[in-house]
């Protein structure tokens, strides 16, 4: 993703200094090309808190399911059980 919003500055860099426009149309584009880059770099930070909080997710889940197995295995090795369940 950044090495397409790399390409997609300098073909519009380059646009813009060969493309046959006023100054007010080239500000006018240049800054239209500027808020779609914005906007497309903060879904792209969206996106990756997403699956981050997703894979955060997964790994208290993850977490949670071996601990109360080795609280299991360990109450049942030792003939006592645990009223409180995952101590984490």
């Amino acid at each position: 993703m950044k090495s397409f919003l790399v390409g997609l500055g300098i073909g519009v860099g380059l646009g813009v200094l060969f493309a046959p426009m006023s100054g007010e149309e080239t500000r006018t584009r240049l800054t239209e090309t500027a808020s779609d880059l914005a906007d497309s770099a903060r879904q792209s930070v969206e996106q990756g808190r997403d699956q981050v909080q997703r894979g955060v997710s997964a790994i208290r889940t993850a977490t949670e399911r071996v601990s109360n197995s080795v609280a299991g295995t360990v109450n049942r090795a030792t003939g006592t059980e645990s009223s409180s369940g995952s101590n984490l």
